[in-house]
């Protein structure tokens, strides 16, 4: 990313953090009038979107800051990180609604002031639904793994806020005071399947995951399309660390071709790959015909190997 699209991602994740504590007090204030246990899982899931937005500030952060001795590839990893820890706490805000409501399903009991706590949380909803929709298209745009993890999170906490208002209506409307409890429990199951989708989508950007078959598609197209001169490339390797890929593959070249000629070509593949993927990394191994590994030729989007 750019100097600028970096601050631009710090900023969203900073107006995260009061925008979190907003929503988590306006739907702490509906459980207060209703004494709804539903309302009350809903709200302890938003105590781990204000910690998980402060996490995932401080991460972004530390993310764009440049690539040093100690790390030399940069810390772009970073976000991750932050990822990580925000399914984490989902999951240990889902086990708090659990212990919150088990008990209440022994002993439930009719809400007090419905309407009123049913349309603090509504707001709260709309709040939530609006900004995830901000976070996940600006991680989609700017790569970023911790604002995705943090949309995604804050949309299942709206899918949530929805069952849960279409739940305490049903238990107003049949008199069940039941429902309430249970539907804190099956809220708490959401909750959790949602934390391990963001955990294990987090651990494989961690491993080193190739990008997306279309992306890679697209630089084969690009190395195909300005690869003019060589005689192929192979063993093409693709890795994503949070805004930033990283391309590296082999060049063949001929045997008697000047290092100034095959450097030309590298600086034209190189051009356009970052025209496909900005700010992209790339690593050219470049090597004389008959070096190719194992004397094998791989054939790369209608290169000539």
């Amino acid at each position: 990313m750019s100097v600028s699209d970096n601050r631009t991602v710090l900023r969203l994740a900073f107006w995260g953090i009061p925008l979190a504590l907003g929503v988590m007090g306006l739907k702490m204030l509906a459980w207060w009038v209703t004494g709804s246990v539903a309302l009350l899982s809903d709200g302890l899931e938003s105590t781990v979107n204000v910690i998980a937005a402060v996490i995932a500030y401080a991460m972004i952060g530390y993310a764009a800051k440049p690539a040093d001795a100690g790390h030399p590839f940069g810390h772009h990893k970073a976000e991750y990180i932050s990822a990580v820890i925000e399914g984490v706490l989902i999951v240990v805000a889902a086990l708090l609604i659990v212990w919150e409501a088990v008990p209440a399903m022994m002993a439930p009991v009719l809400l007090d002031a419905p309407v009123l706590g049913l349309a603090i949380n509504f707001v709260a909803g709309v709040i939530n639904a609006i900004w995830a929709y901000v976070l996940i298209r600006a991680g989609r745009q700017y790569r970023s793994p911790a604002l995705s993890a943090d949309g995604h999170h804050i949309l299942s906490d709206v899918v949530t806020s929805i069952g849960v208002l279409i739940g305490l209506v049903l238990a107003i409307a049949t008199g069940y005071a039941i429902l309430d409890p249970l539907l804190a429990v099956i809220v708490a199951c959401n909750i959790l399947f949602q934390g391990w989708i963001v955990i294990s989508r987090s651990i494989d950007g961690l491993m080193d995951r190739a990008v997306p078959d279309e992306e890679e598609e697209a630089i084969k197209q690009a190395i195909a399309a300005n690869a003019k001169g060589s005689l192929g490339v192979h063993d093409l390797k693709t890795r994503q660390a949070g805004a930033v890929i990283f391309v590296d593959f082999h060049m063949v070249v001929p045997e008697k071709m000047a290092v100034g000629e095959a450097h030309d070509i590298c600086d034209r593949i190189e051009d356009a790959i970052r025209a496909v993927h900005p700010g992209a990394k790339i690593a050219i191994h470049v090597e004389p015909e008959g070096e190719t590994a194992h004397g094998v030729r791989v054939k790369v989007s209608g290169v000539r190997k």
